[in-house]
């Protein structure tokens, strides 16, 4: 395993015992709102600082990219950057629903090269390192076999904060809907994408997402054998936030189904 995944995962676990101590007196919890609908606890930004100071303590030049913080200059070293969301899934978090994990991914010139999202409700680790596959729990995973749209298990997120795309996103849904087997909606993108990576969605829709809510759930997937993109079938999904991920038969189908009720200015 790569010495800096070594690292990660070290940040990970230490956030995710910050996060299961607070799930269990969440009554005291303190909840501030950044935005309508965007929720942030005191859990988050000591998750937050847990993995920062655990990650900048091995490579104290590395950047930061994180939820809560925003960006972080290293000292000097600006190929390397860490894509922090310290507990994707907050809304889920304060009331007590389990699905929320901690996502932590490095880019070096931009590209994720190492990633893991860790679900501390159920002890799974997933990990991947570019080029030498995803696992999860020291398991290599890969994407379901699934060929057929109709016969695929979706994954998606639907708006919560701006809502003027509410209208298309239903109309997809609605399609999507009659022309698969099901979609889920848990609250947690990161965990989305790695249920892909691993097989238990056939494929992932979503869109207006953060860098941290996709980057390291972008390598799980590819790393398993998917593929992700952005609306335009190209790999701008951390700058557009748009994101369409599956297996190689499922992806295609529901790239083209979505594309065609997108409008050209939302394509992106």
């Amino acid at each position: 395993m790569h010495p800096a995944l070594n690292i990660a995962i070290k940040a990970a676990r230490r956030a995710g015992q910050i996060i299961n101590r607070a799930s269990n007196d969440l009554d005291l919890l303190k909840v501030s709102t950044k935005k309508p609908n965007d929720f942030v606890t005191e859990v988050d930004k000591a998750a937050e600082a847990v993995i920062i100071e655990t990650l900048l303590e091995a490579y104290p030049t590395h950047g930061i990219l994180a939820e809560e913080s925003g960006q972080q200059a290293g000292r000097g070293d600006e190929e390397y950057q860490w894509i922090i969301d310290p507990l994707d899934g907050t809304t889920n978090f304060i009331h007590g629903l389990p699905q929320y994990a901690v996502s932590i991914a490095l880019a070096k010139g931009g590209v994720i090269e190492q990633a893991l999202v860790f679900d501390p409700n159920r002890n799974e680790l997933f990990t991947a390192s570019k080029g030498g596959g995803a696992f999860l729990n020291e398991r290599r995973i890969r994407v379901s076999q699934r060929t057929k749209l109709g016969a695929a298990l979706l994954g998606t997120g639907f708006p919560y904060r701006m809502f003027d795309q509410i209208d298309l996103y239903l109309a997809i849904f609605k399609e999507l809907a009659q022309k698969t087997a099901g979609q889920r909606r848990p609250g947690a993108a990161s965990l989305d994408l790695a249920y892909v990576a691993c097989g238990r969605y056939d494929g992932f829709w979503e869109f207006g997402l953060a860098p941290w809510d996709i980057a390291a759930g972008a390598l799980l997937i590819s790393e398993a054998g998917g593929l992700i993109s952005d609306l335009r079938g190209e790999a701008n999904y951390l700058e557009t936030g748009n994101v369409v991920a599956g297996t190689p038969k499922v992806f295609a189908p529901l790239l083209k189904l979505i594309e065609e009720k997108l409008p050209e200015s939302v394509r992106g």
